[in-house]
């Protein structure tokens, strides 16, 4: 199955890369009880160290180019609950990331009924800019 690529796609890939990651599925393929697999952007792992081994991560791009932050918000939000039920069911070592560009964020940051449903579902986010094509920020 192919999904179109997110506008963002290879920024975050490459922002990632710049911040020592390194991509291990591109895309990732999330197989539950559907016929065919979800496809979440990206996969990626980086070593630790040596003592602890390698965190890995699953990253869902979003770019929220829709006239209605709400209209993106809602699908943004619904696509990463199912995704995280899913690696949970699946791949649990695996943490799931949402990846959305500044200035979208600083949006976001103005409506606090959003930011409380990110803090209380646990919504991972990568915060990224999209023309140095750099990961400003993590947050869990």
């Amino acid at each position: 199955m192919y999904m179109a690529k997110d506008i963002f796609h290879e920024t975050v890939k490459k922002a990632l890369e710049k911040d020592g990651w390194t991509i291990t599925h591109d895309p990732y393929y999330l197989d539950i009880d559907n016929p065919s697999p979800l496809e979440i952007d990206l996969g990626a792992e980086r070593l630790i160290s040596a003592e602890k081994g390698s965190e890995k991560i699953v990253v869902e791009v979003k770019s929220f180019l829709n006239r209605s932050l709400t209209y993106d918000f809602y699908g943004a939000y619904g696509q990463f609950r199912i995704y995280r039920r899913g690696i949970l069911k699946t791949d649990p070592e695996r943490v799931l990331f949402l990846a959305i560009a500044e200035d979208v964020y600083t949006e976001i940051q103005q409506r606090s009924f959003y930011m409380e449903l990110i803090e209380d579902e646990k919504i991972f986010l990568i915060i990224f800019n999209p023309i140095n094509q750099t990961i400003e920020s993590w947050i869990k």
